[in-house]
């Protein structure tokens, strides 16, 4: 759990920092952190399911494949999402400059009675988002909220193939157990505490910032397309009026 109690550290050092540093100066607990929250991950409610989907069904073969367990045919995907519990579980997403679901995590809360403090992980990136380390701090982030909701075990089913997912598991202390073309990956949970709930609370208000400012920079750069399309097709008129 070393990694995840970094990214708790780095979170509540950053908070604290920015609450205390100078308006002109940069919190060195921000400096320090900086590399954990470079990446914003938003809480996903019943609003972004369109973009849910939208983000499922560009995965390309391979890639459902990883993500599901299966070959996911586009009707398959259009029923899970639309089958996703906003209320139960929690849906995670990194978005882009354009407003563009990146990656998608899903923590499933068990409904199983008997395995109440379970919860299961699953995450996909875009192909052209790999490499930046996105499942990982997915992981990390689906992990802080499981325990602040007393989860005490996250597991990962996923295909043995599936190398990047079960490295993230590994790296973060989960226990590997493979059974022919499928593995099961256990992460043990610390309890919740004062730190866990802050760094929890500190990620979203960063998250929902960030979301709202890449909001308002589209609305703003979609102003200037249209102006200049405006603009565009006055020229062309004034140049037919003229030939």
């Amino acid at each position: 759990m070393t990694d995840l109690n970094c990214f708790i550290r780095a979170t509540v050092e950053a908070g604290r920092g920015l609450l205390s540093a100078p308006d002109n100066e940069p919190a060195e607990g921000s400096r320090q952190a900086s590399s954990k929250l470079r990446v914003p991950i938003r809480s996903l409610g019943d609003n972004h399911r369109s973009r849910i989907a939208k983000h499922l069904l560009s995965l390309n073969d391979q890639d459902r494949y990883l993500r599901f367990g299966y070959a996911a045919q586009d009707a398959q995907i259009e029923k899970y999402v639309a089958q996703l519990d906003f209320e139960r579980d929690e849906i995670f997403g990194i978005y882009n400059r354009r407003l563009q679901l990146i990656a998608v995590a899903h923590l499933a809360m068990s409904l199983c009675a008997e395995h109440a403090r379970c919860a299961e992980f699953g995450v996909s990136v875009l192909s052209s988002a790999r490499g930046r380390g996105l499942g990982a701090r997915l992981f990390e982030r689906a992990a802080l909220s499981a325990s602040n909701a007393g989860v005490e075990l996250m597991f990962i089913h996923a295909l043995s193939e599936n190398a990047a997912m079960l490295s993230i598991a590994r790296k973060a202390g989960a226990r590997v157990e493979r059974d022919g073309s499928e593995s099961e990956a256990y992460l043990k949970l610390p309890s919740a505490s004062f730190d866990t709930h802050m760094a929890e609370l500190i990620g979203e208000q960063v998250a929902q910032f960030d979301y709202q400012i890449k909001v308002q920079a589209k609305q703003f750069w979609d102003f200037l397309f249209d102006l200049q399309e405006v603009r565009r097709a006055t020229k062309d008129d004034q140049r037919l009026d003229g030939s």
